[in-house]
């Protein structure tokens, strides 16, 4: 049984509604949605002019490794018809694997072609840090250094332009946890 950190986003089309298939898709037997951070509205990253995102993050625990985590995220994003014409450009879905902690808690480090854990830009990006902090106010983004800095720290050692702009929906999201368990 493994614990991952997911951040969401979307910012194409129906954003609530591809956020909720992300998690309507890790409920399947043998997942558990532990926690679903509120909807954070958010500028885009990366330079490139585009519509502002709706992201959140999620807990959720099962019977899979970091690979088998970020696969299903990827069928998700295939099944909203992600594209990925643009380097860091508008998307129907995007599901990031953050963090992977294994059966004994133990952070999970990985780095291949395919996936690196932790995410390796995770600290610099407040649309990941701000809503898995509010799902988890002791969360630590443990380094393959050794260090584990707290995700309120990193948030708070982020350049406040990378903080600016970050924030909740104000609006109910289409899912509550109970509903998805």
């Amino acid at each position: 049984m493994t614990t991952a950190i997911l951040s969401v986003g979307s910012n194409v089309g129906d954003r609530l509604a591809h956020l909720a298939v992300v998690v309507g898709g890790f409920t399947a037997p043998g997942d558990h949605v532990v926690a679903i951070s509120p909807v954070y509205v958010t500028p885009p990253w990366g330079g490139v002019e585009q519509d502002d995102f709706y992201n959140i993050a999620m807990i959720v625990t099962g019977r899979r490794d970091g690979s088998s985590w970020l696969r299903r995220g990827a069928e998700l994003e295939a099944a909203a018809d992600r594209r990925r014409d643009v380097h860091w450009g508008p998307r129907t879905l995007d599901v990031d694997v953050i963090a992977v902690r294994d059966d004994s808690g133990r952070p999970v480090f990985r780095a291949t072609d395919e996936l690196t854990l932790p995410h390796p830009r995770a600290h610099e990006r407040g649309f990941v840090l701000i809503p898995w902090l509010a799902i988890d106010p002791t969360a630590v983004l443990d380094l393959p250094d050794g260090s584990s800095p707290a995700v309120a720290d990193l948030i708070a050692a982020l350049n406040p332009a990378e903080r600016s702009g970050i924030e909740t929906l104000g609006a109910e999201p289409p899912w509550r946890l109970g509903a998805v368990r």
